[in-house]
């Protein structure tokens, strides 16, 4: 009588093999499909009576796998010369959580933590041991990382001056301060394409006093207002708080055309995390935090992959 041996994965009577794990997985990640919705495919696609137990733990172990490469990815951002960082939010077991994002051209890392300021930045583990320049879009608890420099995301800021100039059509110093942004990037973009690293020390300065003009009409249009008989800072509304956001903080909005090296905007952090709010609008919220984990994990996966 002749008889075989089974591979030595092959522990039980019914075993699921690597193909249809791989297919697991990449329905509940980058097909952004919930757990039960992968149940039910599989189930009526192709009849394999697989449950929602298994898919949960063929994700998780795909993820444990990933733990020690995800671990060397936050150690290289850390070491980084400057990295683009955003954060947004994640329903997690019906409870607001927040997914935070750092990545360059080459890596990405994400962390989902319960905090969204300088708590859940200092879980997610990249801030606190970043020395580079931290590219972001003005949230304030960015700033309380002093060992690292800052730039600021300008496509961000241009939307604000939008706004303004929607709002208030008599603010023109917006429209000015929006020309200039672009007259500058323009001017950066033609300096890469000429193979130079660097603007003429004339046209930053050309930049750098007609900035100052622009931000200087704006406060007269918009005087500080004087403090009242209150504790802490009088508040200045939405345009005088952008207003002094762009004269506190000129160095790091004009930082990209000082430094080629940092981009206009903040744009590839923001397609990083893009995937979470995809994920939560087709499946809905996760009902664990170790789901959230898992899929942050793999997901970092595919966009180096692409």
């Amino acid at each position: 009588m002749i008889s075989g041996t089974f591979p030595s994965n092959v522990k039980s009577t019914m075993q699921y093999g690597d193909n249809l794990e791989a297919l697991v997985i990449a329905l509940n990640t980058s097909g952004m499909m919930g757990v039960k919705r992968t149940h039910d495919i599989l189930s009526a696609v192709f009849g394999i009576p697989i449950s929602t137990g298994t898919i949960f733990s063929m994700v998780k172990e795909c993820g444990l796998k990933l733990k020690d490469t995800v671990e060397i990815i936050r150690q290289t951002i850390c070491d980084l010369p400057h990295v683009h960082f955003d954060e947004t939010g994640l329903r997690v077991n019906q409870e607001l959580h927040w997914v935070h994002g750092a990545s360059n051209e080459s890596f990405t890392y994400l962390s989902v933590e319960e905090k969204r300021g300088t708590i859940g930045m200092d879980s997610s583990g990249v801030l606190p041991n970043f020395s580079g320049i931290a590219i972001h879009d003005f949230w304030k608890s960015y700033f309380k990382y002093t060992d690292a420099s800052h730039a600021m995301c300008n496509a961000h800021l241009i939307r604000e001056l939008t706004g303004i100039l929607e709002n208030n059509p008599c603010q023109l110093w917006a429209l000015e301060a929006i020309e200039l942004l672009l007259q500058m990037k323009k001017a950066k973009d033609i300096a890469i394409s000429r193979a130079k690293i660097s603007l003429s020390d004339d046209c930053l300065n050309y930049f750098s006093e007609k900035y100052d003009r622009i931000f200087e009409k704006a406060i007269i249009q918009n005087p500080i207002k004087s403090k009242s008989g209150k504790r802490g800072r009088p508040k200045q509304g939405k345009i005088g708080a952008l207003i002094n956001r762009f004269v506190e903080y000129k160095g790091e909005v004009c930082l990209f055309v000082d430094d080629f090296s940092i981009p206009f905007t903040n744009n590839l952090a923001e397609q990083d995390i893009r995937m979470i709010k995809v994920k939560q609008k087709v499946a809905g919220c996760f009902r664990t935090k170790t789901g959230a984990d898992t899929f942050a994990t793999i997901m970092f996966l595919y966009r180096d992959c692409e």
